[in-house]
């Protein structure tokens, strides 16, 4: 992949819904809620929250499995507490991993996290110094 990534961004709407494009991929609809918007697809703090789960999750999963542990399931939950006053961006983000695993310890898990929020998630290494990140897991073994 190359070091600069290009997406496009096109108002479809009277209002401000837009179709967001990278690559080939299907578009993405970004709307605002009512009155502002109609509310027909994500915000851009869900599509935030949603970046930074898959960021998250996918690093956890390599390096995982680059330690030679089973990874069955994954599902990454993210929940952010905006501001109550104007920019409402994210105050606090708590992640929350649930994995399922035959073998994965709690070091094991602790050490990608760790990797993960220091080094290897971009999404959460770009904002970690603006935005308290908090993170949990949860293993069941299977």
């Amino acid at each position: 992949m190359s070091n600069n990534l290009t997406v496009t961004a096109d108002l479809i709407n009277d209002k401000v819904k837009f179709s967001g494009l990278s690559r080939d991929n299907h578009e993405v609809i970004i709307d605002y809620v009512h009155p502002i918007g109609n509310g027909e697809g994500y915000t851009p703090l869900e599509l935030f929250l949603i970046s930074l789960a898959t960021c998250s999750g996918m690093t956890l999963t390599l390096l995982l499995r680059k330690m030679h542990k089973d990874v069955s399931e994954l599902k990454v939950i993210a929940s952010g507490e905006r501001r109550a006053t104007y920019p409402t961006y994210f105050k606090s983000i708590q992640l929350s991993f649930e994995l399922a695993s035959k073998d994965v310890q709690p070091h094991d898990i602790e050490k990608a996290l760790k990797l993960s929020e220091e080094s290897l998630c971009p999404i959460w290494n770009m904002v970690k110094n603006n935005v308290d990140i908090s993170s949990e897991y949860n293993i069941i073994y299977r």
